[in-house]
């Protein structure tokens, strides 16, 4: 090779190198760009020139699958934390929370009873029972705008997702086109997907997979592709089949049919945090306020009933509440329907309830959806119709219409705390007395005692089972942040090797320049050295 080849080469191999390092520079600040360098070679055959072997993208798959992993738990997490955090301060609030209020009830209680007979404090009876029950439905407005939340959120990251989705699969099959065409793939398609990825871990949890060593395919945390080479497959936010009022996440396989996916497919990313947080938190709490308010409801109904008002008449219901709530599930091939009432309140839990119909049997498996037990045949009762357990019985419309495999949701106490209302109004319908004796205040005093009675459950009193309540709920949320914390660290620690490998260090493209730029001259040199080389030897003939 000639000094000129020689020179001409270097220079070639300068501007290549230079141009790589400006564009570092100039993508300093771009989301998922990754270091490029420019690996240099001799010319073959050996002649003493330079050629670029390749511009290389500095990206490691390990390292990033790692790192997408731990953003996605960082994610739920955050999500999680953030949700649980407005329950944690509503419940905790000393001045708004229900504790003050109830024992505010039960203080007009106590001045009743030390005054049957006044007006007053009638009336202050049913004051502080207009603001105990207007907390209630507050606390169970608040929630439920919680859940209708849940599901703008939910329908709003699956839109994300399947957006998203169908740019992987058509940036697939981009770079299957320009490698097919080219042989070469541009670094900055191949950024771009891996961007894609890094991005859909922040909405879920995601598997990815390499094949023929660029084709990238993306799996659920079930196993379900939703990117296959350069096809996606979409989610869908649909209700619920088992909870028209809940909106969960269906999956449109690649037969064309719709499964709906359960709650646990999703752990990862904002979308398992909004799953995993309603499932573990805004279920329960509002389950658990239902069924405080139905424990005070029924405690206090059954002895004001005991009781006389100032008119001489037995006391009527004090408080009124709604019943519980059966779902009948849309895949059901039989039409029977289910109504639901209470039968033993003192046995009713907090937990939600599925109801799965064996036709060959005759009978009903209940399985309790909180902790997945199944509940024992010797607890439910399944006869003429009725199915009975944990405090409630459930009637059948027409036990004809059930077919093998019927599945039901039984909601005993989700919404009740919405529908809490104390009914009387009239000072002298309060049921204070026992007998017609003037200044009779023995029911007041047991009404009174009502504060301290194991209403809630058989086991705890109304404030106990508050505490109990805004306790767990603190508890959960304080974990959620610690776990949070040590996970933000782990994510900090991966994106921090990441990018000492992908990075651009703006010092490290300074000096690059500098270097480049000294290289491409020393070469201008070494074609000015052979002109005058030649110039000589012209001169010579």
């Amino acid at each position: 090779m000639s000094l000129f080849s020689t020179g001409l080469s270097g220079l070639n191999a300068a501007q290549v190198a230079l141009q790589t390092a400006g564009t570092n520079v100039s993508n300093v600040y771009t989301p998922g760009y990754n270091r490029q360098v420019t690996q240099l070679g001799e010319t073959q055959p050996a002649g003493g020139g330079v050629q670029v072997n390749d511009v290389e993208r500095q990206f490691n798959q390990y390292i990033a699958s790692q790192l997408n992993a731990a953003t996605s738990r960082s994610s739920a997490l955050e999500t999680y934390n953030t949700q649980a955090s407005q329950i944690d301060n509503l419940l905790a609030d000393s001045d708004s929370g229900l504790a003050p209020l109830m024992q505010s009830f039960f203080s007009s209680m106590e001045d009743l009873a030390g005054a049957p007979s006044d007006p007053a404090a009638r009336q202050g009876v049913i004051g502080t029972a207009d603001t105990l029950t207007g907390q209630f439905r507050a606390f169970d407005s608040y929630l439920d705008d919680m859940q209708s939340g849940i599901n703008g959120q939910i329908r709003d990251e699956v839109t994300q997702i399947n957006n998203t989705a169908d740019q992987l699969a058509k940036l697939n099959r981009q770079i299957s086109l320009t490698k097919a065409k080219t042989g070469d793939i541009p670094n900055n398609l191949l950024n771009q997907r891996d961007h894609m990825v890094a991005t859909l871990s922040e909405r879920l949890d995601v598997s990815l997979s390499v094949q023929d060593g660029d084709t990238y395919n993306v799996m659920l945390g079930n196993g379900q592709p939703l990117v296959a080479g350069n096809r996606s497959y979409t989610l869908e936010a649909v209700p619920s089949s088992a909870d028209p009022s809940r909106t969960v996440v269906a999956y449109n396989d690649p037969g064309g049919s719709q499964v709906e996916l359960r709650d646990s497919t999703f752990e990862g990313g904002t979308l398992g945090g909004l799953m995993t947080f309603r499932r573990e938190t805004l279920d329960k709490t509002q389950n658990q306020l239902g069924q405080m308010a139905l424990s005070l409801a029924a405690g206090f109904n059954d002895q004001h009933r005991a009781g006389q008002d100032l008119n001489g008449d037995p006391g009527g219901d004090f408080f009124d509440i709604g019943g519980p709530t059966v779902f009948s599930k849309d895949t059901n091939n039989g039409t029977a329907n289910f109504s639901a009432e209470f039968s033993d309140v003192s046995k009713v839990t907090s937990g939600d309830y599925e109801l799965r119909y064996d036709k060959n049997q005759d009978e009903f498996s209940v399985t309790r959806l909180d902790t997945g037990a199944q509940l024992d045949s010797s607890e439910v009762t399944w006869d003429s119709g009725k199915l009975s357990f944990d405090g409630v019985t459930l009637t059948v419309d027409n036990k004809a219409n059930l077919k093998n495999g019927d599945v039901y949701q039984l909601q005993p106490t989700r919404n009740l705390a919405g529908t809490l209302n104390n009914v009387i109004h009239d000072t002298s319908k309060i049921a204070a007395a026992e007998t017609d004796a003037a200044g009779d205040n023995a029911n007041a005093l047991k009404l009174q005692n009502l504060q301290n009675a194991d209403l809630v459950g058989g086991k705890a009193s109304l404030s106990e089972s508050y505490a109990s309540m805004v306790s767990d709920v603190g508890n959960r949320t304080n974990v959620v942040q610690a776990n949070l914390d040590a996970q933000n660290t782990l994510t900090e620690q991966l994106k921090q090797v990441q990018q000492s490998e992908s990075g651009v260090n703006l010092d490290e493209e300074a000096a690059n320049l500098i270097r480049f730029q000294q290289y491409y001259q020393a070469n201008a040199k070494v074609i000015q050295t052979a002109s005058t080389v030649f110039d000589s030897i012209l001169g010579i003939r």
